[in-house]
C-alpha cells in the first residue's frame, strides 16, 4: 500500500473538521480536537487561510471554510454524471436481487428513466431507458413528488393524474396521504399502478446540498415479490439509494 504523506493527512485532518462547524473554530478549538502541537496547527491553519481553503474572522478570531472549498465542490458537483454513477450503482443492486433496477427523475408530473437495469428473469416492464411515465403511477415518481414543495406538488395534481391500470391512484385527496407518507418513511411503493402484477419499491437519492435528485426503484413481478419480506426488498432499494447519494456528495 502507498505511503501516506503525514503532513497533507494532518492538513485534512484539520479542514474536515470544519466540515461540521457551523459556527467556525478557534485556533485552540483544532488543538484541542486534534491533539496537534500548537505551533504545527498555527502552521495549518496559515497555510490553509493563504490558500483560501479556510478565512479568518478576526472579530472572534475564529475560522471558517473558504471559497477554495467551495469552488472545489462546484468543480465536482458539475463533473458528475448521474446516468454513469446510477448506471454502475444500479447494476449493483440488481446483482443482488437480479430484479429491474430504475434510477429516475422528475420532469414536471413524470418521471424520466435515466438507468435501467434489466432482470435476467421473465419480467415486462412498461418503463424504459430514457423514456418517460406518470410519476404518480411509479413509485420513483411517487418517491420524488413526495419531496416536492406543497405549492410544485398542488400545480401538478390540478392538471388531473393519469391512469395507466385500474390500480393508478388518480384522486388528489389519496395520492397526497401517501406521498406524506414516503416523506416520513423514506419509502415509495407501487402495486401494479403502471404495469400489472409487478410491484416495486423506491428510495430517494440526494446530492451533495441534500436535495431529492433522483430516486432509484426495484420492480418485482408479484409472482417473486412474495419470495422475500417486503422489509427486504426496502431494504435492498433504501441502500442503493444511499450508495448513489453518497457518490453525489450527500453526507
Amino acid at each position: 500500500m502507498p505511503r501516506l504523506t503525514p503532513a497533507v493527512v494532518r492538513s485534512l485532518d484539520v479542514l474536515e473538521l470544519f466540515m461540521d462547524a457551523r459556527h467556525g473554530l478557534s485556533a485552540p478549538e483544532v488543538v484541542q480536537r486534534t491533539g496537534l502541537p500548537r505551533t504545527t496547527v498555527h502552521e495549518l491553519l496559515t497555510t490553509l487561510t493563504e490558500r483560501k481553503y479556510l478565512r479568518r474572522d478576526d472579530a472572534t478570531a475564529t475560522y471558517h471554510l473558504g471559497l477554495s472549498v467551495f469552488r472545489l465542490g462546484n468543480a465536482f458537483a458539475e463533473r458528475l454524471d448521474l446516468h454513469a454513477v446510477g448506471l454502475r450503482i444500479a447494476q449493483s443492486v440488481g446483482r443482488e436481487c437480479d430484479e429491474t433496477v430504475n434510477v429516475g427523475i422528475l420532469d414536471g408530473a413524470d418521471v424520466v428513466y435515466v438507468c435501467k437495469v434489466d432482470s435476467t428473469q421473465s419480467v415486462r416492464m412498461v418503463s424504459r431507458m430514457g423514456g418517460r411515465l406518470p410519476a404518480s403511477c411509479t413509485a420513483v415518481g411517487k418517491a420524488l413528488l413526495a419531496y416536492l414543495p406543497d405549492a410544485e406538488r398542488k400545480r401538478i395534481f390540478t392538471k388531473g393524474l393519469a391512469k395507466l391500470t385500474p390500480k393508478s391512484i388518480t384522486e388528489p385527496h389519496a395520492l397526497a396521504n401517501v406521498l406524506d407518507e414516503i416523506r416520513a418513511s423514506g419509502l415509495a411503493f407501487e402495486s401494479g399502478e403502471s404495469t400489472p402484477d409487478v410491484s416495486c419499491v423506491a428510495a430517494p437519492v440526494r446530492d451533495h446540498t441534500g436535495a431529492v435528485v433522483a430516486a432509484l426503484s426495484i420492480s418485482v413481478p408479484d409472482m417473486r415479490w412474495n419470495q422475500r419480506p417486503v422489509e427486504e426488498w426496502s431494504a435492498l432499494a433504501a441502500d442503493g439509494a444511499a450508495r448513489l447519494s453518497a457518490e453525489l456528495g450527500y453526507r
